[in-house]
């Protein structure tokens, strides 16, 4: 299934810089770390709030129930911008721990704000890159739900090789969801939403919710994004695309 777009090209990619070893050692990276500015209240919560809320990166696999204080089901967002969906679905889903992934500190900084406002400890945040999470860091089968909403589409095709959504995005994938759990990806470029369809198609350990080739309506737990709120307005076909690990 080929999906529409209707508009041309109007996002603009950074241009990537040489601070990010300390957030990974992969050579080719699916992010960039841009130089937006944190506010002195982003800075403040990060000071504050990032040593109860934040999980160390870790080479090895860690068990997160001591890290949440309980056992529950498991939810994974990647690259969760500024926080939005991270905390409305965490404060929709108490019974769930919540486990966002971000590189960028505003953004971080923005979340814990919103984490210590609305009082939700069921979040906890890794800064690092969510491929090296997905490989090293978690265990075999911890995750019930993994969220990829609206990630960088590296429009042009000489960048495809940074596109999030490649082999080994879904080995890792399939390695840490349990049986029946679920990976939501979401994007609001149609041609990254054809990319992601053909590749988990093509994988037989998913399968597809809305049936073979298919996309699937926004499910009422996941919240409209800025991102997707944006792509409306400039007439963008939303794409999600939910699949079952077999």
């Amino acid at each position: 299934m080929v999906i529409p777009d209707k508009v041309g090209n109007d996002r603009q990619t950074t241009v990537d810089i040489p601070s990010l070893d300390r957030l990974t050692r992969r050579s080719i990276r699916s992010f960039v770390v841009r130089n937006g500015r944190t506010t002195d209240a982003q800075s403040d919560a990060l000071q504050r709030l990032l040593p109860h809320y934040g999980l160390p990166y870790s080479d090895s696999p860690i068990d997160l129930a001591p890290a949440f204080a309980r056992s529950a089901p498991a939810w994974l967002e990647i690259g969760f911008g500024n926080g939005d969906v991270l905390l409305n679905m965490a404060a929709e889903h108490p019974d769930v721990n919540m486990l966002g992934v971000e590189v960028h500190e505003s953004g971080i900084g923005h979340a814990l704000i919103g984490v210590e406002a609305q009082a939700l400890d069921n979040v906890r945040i890794v800064q690092h890159d969510a491929m090296e999470v997905l490989e090293n860091m978690l265990t075999a089968q911890s995750l019930d739900k993994v969220l990829l909403l609206f990630p960088d589409p590296w429009r042009k095709k000489r960048h495809h090789k940074r596109r999030i959504v490649q082999t080994d995005f879904l080995n890792a994938v399939a390695n840490t969801l349990k049986p029946g759990g679920v990976l939501h990806c979401a994007t609001d470029w149609a041609d990254y939403g054809t990319w992601m369809l053909e590749k988990l198609e093509q994988d037989d350990r998913f399968m597809n919710q809305a049936g073979p080739g298919q996309i699937s309506t926004r499910p009422a737990w996941r919240p409209v994004t800025r991102f997707e709120r944006r792509g409306h307005r400039l007439g963008h076909t939303v794409v999600d695309l939910l699949y079952t690990r077999r």
